[in-house]
């Protein structure tokens, strides 16, 4: 092997670097920097196509899930689903639905009313997404009424919308209090059906629910719900609800004037005695021309169903027993009558066995319906028995007895007369047991017992009306709680409604002298009666056993119909 020197490898030429100017380095910076500007460029492009690409597409979809929505809900609304209902609480995308084909089908079923229901759930739907939502981006009403805080109404000034009072005296309220009562009314005067609803035999009746029901005034049965006594309300004719009676307020009193209780059959003479019966729907008039007139009440036509004709007794009194069983009548003779409702036949009380009163004209009749009381000569009072027609025994005054009243439990019976005292009788035992001096009072002339609670009123020839506490004036204490300076005439009658807030008193000898009190504040109602309606001169008067009507009678031959608003039932 022989040895080549290195002298004998051919050695490539060696280039010269070339200096690189400064020149030379921007130049090639600046075509780095455009290739990458070029790049990213090129990247952003087609991240934009593919955003774009997919937004178009994300909104196709959603145009397409709106538009089967659309038609969807009218296809619901033109054919309704014929295979399944709407179920309450559920979007339409939960509800799953079979597709029909109705274009061969000869007839569809309208079933518009649950799309409607459909459509109404989707708002419901959206008014709790959007409760949830926070204050400051829920949406704001389109429109507010500025008006109606500014509108000032006043209530005491129409007489309807005194009910919507809170205090006595409250007569301007803002425009949204005024909307707010009316609804509140409206609610109280047409409560929600409880008892309707499936579960209501279920229901158990807290004392909340009792407190609700006492403040409502309304009382229910006790038993609601109890199947062991279930059978026991069906085999009851009593009423299972009782309501109680609006309380009146003082000032004015709501009423109307109706068509005159006899336009069907006017009498020919002054009428004397008016009463309702206790169905409310029955009412006698009897006056001086000796007939006796039955009328059916409505307010508006008011039938007169019957009448009777007494040749000898021109009627100075005529009253239903409190059964309703017969009618009481007398006149200014030694006899009375008694005609039987059911068997429309008349029978004759009288002349008394030892007795020889000349007039049995003026009477009362105990609640219990067993006991007449008549007035007598020289302070007699003589009780007669309403079925035997006869004498059972009397009762004597010291002075002359010019009227009569018994309680409402019929244990007790007031008589007043010419020796201005007020006497308490026992029924029972038929004895006296309290005489107290009715106040100022000379001659006593008109005695009356409220049907609620221990007040009585005692009226004398010179027009003063005493309204005293039954239990306080036997106490000893004679003062009276009120006495009542309206009538400047001798009180001839005196009347309380139903549930004792209105007392009415008047006087035959006066013109348009009738005055009606509320019993709670012993004051006078201001419009009652009104300056144009001619009263005439009264003579008589009754309320409905509710309260809803007022009849009163006049020298006239008249018998004036009037509706107390305050009571919604005759």
């Amino acid at each position: 092997m022989s040895l080549i020197s290195q002298n004998a490898i051919p050695k490539e030429p060696v280039k010269k670097k070339k200096k690189v100017t400064m020149k030379d380095e921007i130049t090639l910076v600046e075509e780095g920097k455009e290739e990458v500007e070029n790049g990213n460029e090129m990247d952003l492009d087609a991240t934009r196509n593919q955003k774009r690409k997919k937004g178009r597409k994300e909104n196709d979809e959603r145009i397409e899930i709106e538009q089967q929505k659309e038609m969807k809900k009218l296809e619901s609304f033109l054919f309704g689903s014929l295979y399944n209902q709407v179920e309450f609480g559920k979007d339409d995308e939960e509800e799953p639905r079979e597709e029909v084909d109705n274009s061969s089908a000869m007839f569809f079923t309208d079933r518009s009313a649950n799309s409607v229901l459909s459509v109404y759930e989707e708002d419901m739907d959206t008014e709790k997404e959007s409760s949830d939502i926070p204050e400051n981006i829920q949406r704001k009403p389109v429109w507010i009424d500025d008006e109606e805080e500014k509108t000032n109404i006043n209530i005491a000034k129409v007489n309807k919308l005194r009910k919507l009072r809170k205090v006595e005296d409250e007569s301007v309220i803002s425009g949204s209090a005024y909307v707010s009562r009316l609804r509140a009314q409206h609610i109280k005067m047409n409560p929600c059906t409880d008892w309707a609803r499936p579960d209501a035999h279920l229901r158990d009746y807290s004392s909340e629910d009792e407190d609700s029901e006492k403040e409502s005034g309304v009382v229910v049965a006790s038993g609601y719900g109890d199947p062991e006594n279930a059978d026991n309300i069906l085999r009851t004719n009593e009423d299972l609800v009782v309501k109680r009676s609006t309380k009146l307020l003082p000032g004015l009193l709501e009423y109307s004037r109706l068509v005159d209780a006899n336009l069907k059959d006017p009498s020919k003479g002054p009428i004397n005695s008016v009463q309702f019966h206790k169905n409310a729907q029955l009412l006698l008039a009897g006056g001086l021309d000796r007939t006796l007139r039955f009328f059916q009440v409505d307010g508006k036509k008011n039938e007169m169903i019957q009448s009777i004709f007494l040749e000898d007794c021109p009627v100075r009194k005529a009253a239903f027993l409190p059964d309703g069983s017969q009618a009481i009548i007398s006149g200014r003779r030694k006899f009375a009558y008694s005609f039987d409702l059911v068997k429309a036949s008349v029978d004759k009380i009288g002349p008394l066995t030892g007795r020889d009163e000349k007039s049995l004209e003026t009477f009362e009749i105990s609640p219990d319906s067993k006991t007449i009381a008549f007035l007598g000569n020289e302070g007699y009072i003589l009780l007669v028995s309403s079925k035997t027609k006869e004498l059972i025994g009397t009762l004597k005054m010291n002075g002359t007895v010019r009227s009569v009243a018994f309680t409402n439990d019929g244990e007790k019976l007031l008589s007043s007369g010419g020796d201005g005292k007020i006497y308490h009788w026992d029924m029972r035992t038929r004895s006296c047991f309290h005489i107290g001096v009715d106040e100022g009072c000379l001659n006593g002339t008109a005695l009356c017992t409220s049907p609620v609670g221990n007040l009585f009123a005692a009226g004398s020839d010179s027009g003063i009306v005493n309204i005293y506490n039954g239990e306080e004036f036997l106490g000893g204490k004679r003062k009276p709680i009120k006495a009542i300076e309206n009538l400047t005439t001798k009180v001839d009658f005196m009347k309380f409604n139903s549930d004792a807030q209105i007392l009415a008193i008047g006087s035959r000898m006066k013109k348009n002298s009738m005055k009606l009190i509320h019993v709670p504040s012993f004051t006078v109602f201001s419009n009652w009666p009104m300056p144009n309606q001619a009263l005439h001169y009264p003579s008589c008067l009754d309320f409905s056993p509710r309260g809803g009507f007022m009849a009163m009678g006049n020298a006239a031959g008249k018998v004036l119909l009037y509706k107390l608003h305050h009571y919604h039932q005759a």
